[in-house]
């Protein structure tokens, strides 16, 4: 019996320092690319207790909330959740900071050849326009990875639910 527990202690402390070294000694800290810039990136990276809650250190107020590593768009009014939903971004993101909606198409035609709807878009990156938009077909696939798009793309539902909530100024906060 005490060679069992010997052994798991082995593992255990094994593991523990196997995850220790792959920390790095200081976090980096995103470089924003808008206005106002996010909390450092450590406070972003702590583990979520509730994956459907809004993340913390995205604002405060009416906001649309964008998490680049969760794929999961928020829509928060009067800082109450309104909904919340998942998306698949494409090939071009913007770096964690705060933009506002500069734009919106009710309907246009994809990069892809895609038939988009209710397009609202809030940030530029190397002459890619970021926006969040349904297909019409109701696809999320995931993009072709050797093209330059910035599309956003959810569920029909969600694009609707998108497009009453997002009007021009309204703010969006991408976090990491």
């Amino acid at each position: 019996m005490a060679g069992l527990t010997a052994a798991a202690l082995a593992v255990v402390a094994f593991l523990a320092y196997q995850a220790s070294a792959t920390v790095p000694e200081s976090p980096e800290k995103p470089a924003a690319a808008a206005p106002s810039a996010l909390p450092s990136a450590a406070a972003a990276e702590a583990p979520r207790q509730d994956p459907l809650a809004v993340p913390t250190g995205s604002g405060t107020g009416e906001r649309v909330v964008y998490s680049l590593a969760e794929r999961r768009v928020w829509l928060v009014g009067a800082d109450q959740l309104t909904q919340t939903f998942p998306v698949m971004p494409s090939t071009v993101s913007p770096q964690p900071g705060t933009y506002e909606v500069t734009s919106r198409s009710g309907r246009i035609q994809g990069s892809d050849g895609v038939e988009i709807e209710h397009v609202v878009r809030f940030a530029t990156v190397d002459d890619v326009s970021i926006g969040f938009g349904a297909a019409v077909d109701g696809s999320m696939s995931s993009p072709a990875p050797d093209g330059r798009t910035g599309g956003v793309r959810m569920k029909r539902a969600d694009g609707d639910a998108m497009w009453t909530f997002a009007t021009i100024g309204s703010k969006v906060v991408v976090v990491p």
